[in-house]
C-alpha cells in the first residue's frame, strides 16, 4: 500500500468526527502556539538586552571612588572623593592596555531655550566618553580637549532633550541656558534608546568636565572625579587593563595588604554578559514550560486514538479479512495521529505568530519570532504524533481478525 492511501483514509476518518478531531488537536494547537509565543518573548528580551549592551560600548571597566565609614556605618562606593584628575592622567599614560579613559561629574539642572524648559541629567566629561560609548553625532561637532582645557561653555544634547527644547529643529549652533548660564549647543547626538536598567539614555546633556566643575555643578573637593569609564584596547586585554589600573592606583593611593582599597574597579563586560545569559536562560525556561502543554496534547491524542481503535474494531477485522496486512493497519492509524498533530501544529503556528504580534503591540514587550522555533515546533508536533500514536496503531494492527469480526 503506498503512502497516499493511508493519508486519504486518515483524512476521511477525521472528517467523520470533526468535533472530536478538533478537540483532539486543541492541546497541540495551544502547545505549539504557547511555545512560539514564549520563545518569541524570551528571544525578544535577549535581543533587547544585546542591543542595550551594544549602546554601552565594548571592553569597558568602571572605576568607582571609595566609601566613607563613620561609627562603623559604610556609606557605599562613591561616597568618598578618592579619585583625582591626576589619577586619570596617570592611568591614561602609564597603563598600556588602556585605550581611552573618561571621568564623569554628574548632576541635574534646568535647561531653558526660548519659552521652553526641561530638567535633565548633566554629565561633565572629556572627549573620550563619546568614543567609549560609541555614540555618534547626528549633527554638529564633538567636544575637544581644548574645550575641556579652557572650560568652554559648550554642550552636546541628547535627542530627548533636543526634542523637548527645540521640537523638530536642529539645535546645533543655538543657545541654551543651564542654571541661568548661556551655553552654545555644538552638537546633537544620535538616538541611543533605553539602557539595560531601563533609563532613557537620550535624556542627557554632556559638557566639558572643567566647565561642569567650575561653573555649573561645582565640586566641594577640587581636583577629584566621580565614576570613571575605561576602555581596554580589545576584549582580550580587559583583565590585563584591570590588573594594571589596580596596581597603579594601589601605588598612588599607598594601599597595603592590611588596608581596604579606597576605590573599586569593575568589569562591565562581565556584568552585562551575566544579564544577557539570564535572559537566554529565561527564554529556555519559558519554552520548556510551554512545551508541557505539548506533552498534554500528545497524551490526549493517544487517548482519542485508543477510543478510535475500540470503536473501529469490527472495521479493522474486515480489512484484515480481505487481505490488509499488519503493516497497513499500523500505517493507517499512525497516519491519523500524525495528521492530527500536523494540522494542530499548523493552526498552532498561526496562533503563536498572531499571539506574539499581539503581545508586542498591546503590552509593548519586545518579541522576536524565530523561524527555527517554528520549524522545531512542527518537528516536535510530528514526533509527538508518531510517539503517542504508535501504541494505539500497534494495538490495532495486533488485533486478531476473528475476535475483531466478532466484536460488537
Amino acid at each position: 500500500m503506498d503512502i497516499i492511501l493511508p493519508i486519504r483514509i486518515a483524512a476521511r476518518a477525521l472528517r467523520v468526527n470533526l468535533m472530536r478531531s478538533f478537540l483532539t488537536m486543541l492541546g497541540i494547537m495551544i502547545g505549539i502556539g504557547a511555545v512560539i509565543v514564549m520563545v518569541a518573548v524570551g528571544s525578544g528580551a535577549t535581543k533587547q538586552i544585546s542591543d542595550q549592551i551594544a549602546t554601552m560600548g565594548s571592553n569597558l571597566l568602571l572605576i568607582l571612588p571609595g566609601s566613607t565609614t563613620s561609627s562603623g556605618v559604610h556609606a557605599g562606593m562613591g561616597s568618598q572623593p578618592t579619585l583625582t584628575i591626576e589619577d586619570v592622567k596617570a592611568i591614561r599614560s602609564e597603563c598600556p592596555s588602556v585605550l581611552r579613559i573618561a571621568p564623569e561629574l554628574r548632576g541635574t539642572a534646568q535647561l531653558v531655550a526660548g519659552n521652553m524648559n526641561w530638567s535633565t541629567e548633566l554629565t561633565g566629561t572629556t572627549p573620550d566618553l563619546l568614543q567609549i560609548r560609541e555614540w555618534k553625532l547626528a549633527s554638529g561637532r564633538e567636544m575637544t580637549s581644548s574645550d575641556v582645557d579652557t572650560a568652554q561653555k559648550v554642550c552636546l544634547l541628547g535627542q530627548t532633550v533636543a526634542t523637548n527644547l527645540y521640537g523638530d529643529e536642529d539645535p546645533t549652533g543655538k543657545q541654551v541656558r543651564i542654571k541661568g548660564v548661556p551655553f552654545l549647543v555644538i552638537g546633537l547626538l544620535q538616538a541611543k534608546g533605553r539602557s539595560a536598567q531601563g533609563t532613557d539614555q537620550d535624556d542627557a546633556v554632556f559638557l566639558p568636565f572643567s566647565t561642569a566643575q567650575r561653573k555649573i555643578l561645582g565640586n566641594p573637593f577640587p581636583g577629584t572625579v566621580g565614576p570613571t569609564l575605561v576602555q581596554a584596547i580589545d576584549e582580550s586585554r580587559i583583565d590585563q587593563a584591570q590588573t594594571e589600573i589596580t596596581a597603579l592606583l594601589d601605588q598612588r593611593h599607598h594601599m597595603s595588604a592590611t588596608k581596604d582599597r579606597d576605590y573599586n574597579v569593575r568589569n562591565l563586560s562581565e556584568i552585562l554578559a551575566v544579564s544577557q545569559q539570564s535572559a537566554k536562560t529565561m527564554s529556555v525556561l519559558l519554552g520548556a514550560v510551554a512545551s508541557i502543554s505539548l506533552l498534554v496534547g500528545g497524551i490526549g491524542i493517544m487517548n482519542i486514538m485508543l477510543v478510535s481503535v475500540t470503536e473501529r474494531t469490527r472495521e479493522i477485522g474486515i480489512r484484515i479479512a480481505i487481505g490488509a496486512k499488519e503493516r497497513d493497519i499500523l500505517l493507517q492509524f499512525l497516519a491519523e495521529a500524525v495528521l492530527l498533530t500536523m494540522l494542530g501544529g499548523v493552526i498552532g503556528i498561526i496562533l503563536g505568530v498572531t499571539g506574539a504580534l499581539l503581545v508586542s503591540h498591546f503590552l509593548g514587550w519586545a518579541t522576536l519570532i524565530s523561524g527555527q522555533a517554528i520549524v522545531l515546533a512542527v518537528a516536535f508536533s510530528s514526533a509527538i504524533g508518531i510517539f503517542f500514536g504508535f501504541y494505539p496503531a500497534r494495538k490495532a494492527a495486533a488485533l486478531n481478525p476473528i475476535d475483531a469480526l466478532r466484536y460488537e
